[in-house]
């Protein structure tokens, strides 16, 4: 195993994925993970969740069996603004936020420029922890601007095992660069499945060869530790809030 926590899954409430939350817990378990974070898709991804249901995640147990599970969202970056797909209503309630570029959201085809511009805001967010699959060549940032923006404002950029299997063909070039300049400029890292069917969970293989590849440390490593992950989400509650005052 290389990591206690996985911070990335999807359940059929996506409308792409194939598991139940019950499903997804107990192949976390199986495999040793201590927590596991159910992450669907934001509001305009197709087929995806309806609002009520990020309301009604209140429902979710907080451990299934012996595994911790948060409550969260894979929200879609949708103008130059870092603006998200998910109202900050929401998003204040939800233990994790992940922010991301897709297809098919209303913000596709635009210049490099204006999607690093959209990323950089997405990282100064309050409420976004993590920047998914920043290494997607369809979506191409300035990756040292985002690597040197997320060093800047402790978000981490994640290092996704889909990239490299079943989605976003050609990422590798781009992460393998990402992970050294997040090693030269210390960002935080997730590494995560991106499951969408129960079989995936925990599975970080070739994300987590990229990652110390690069010779970055376990120390920049969040989800290494289930007890890391929630010191990290810890320091963002408290200082978001602080900024509300």
């Amino acid at each position: 195993m290389y990591c206690e926590a996985d911070l990335h899954t999807h359940t059929v409430a996506s409308g792409h994925a194939y598991s139940t939350v019950k499903e997804l817990a107990e192949a976390a378990a199986d495999k040793g993970l201590k927590l596991i974070a159910i992450t669907d898709h934001g509001l305009r991804m197709p087929g995806g969740p309806h609002e009520h249901y990020f309301h009604n995640l209140t429902a979710l147990p907080r451990k299934l069996g012996e595994v911790e599970v948060l409550r969260g969202v894979e929200a879609n970056i949708i103008d130059e603004e870092g603006h998200l797909d998910v109202p900050e209503e929401i998003l204040e309630k939800l233990d994790i936020v992940l922010a991301g570029f897709h297809s098919g959201v209303g913000f596709d085809g635009r210049s490099p420029e204006e999607y690093t511009r959209a990323a950089l805001a997405a990282l100064s967010h309050p409420l976004v922890h993590v920047l998914v699959h920043p290494g997607n060549p369809d979506f191409p940032v300035d990756l040292e601007a985002v690597a040197k923006a997320a060093a800047a404002h402790n978000k981490a950029l994640e290092f996704n095992n889909n990239s490299f299997s079943v989605s976003r063909p050609g990422s590798l070039p781009r992460c393998q660069q990402l992970a050294r300049l997040a090693k030269q400029y210390r960002s935080p890292v997730v590494i995560s499945s991106d499951a969408h069917i129960h079989t995936a969970v925990g599975n970080f293989v070739r994300a987590w060869q990229v990652v110390r590849g690069a010779g970055i440390g376990e120390d920049q490593i969040i989800n290494l530790t289930a007890g890391r992950v929630k010191e990290y989400l810890g320091w963002h509650r408290r200082r978001s809030r602080a900024g509300r005052r």
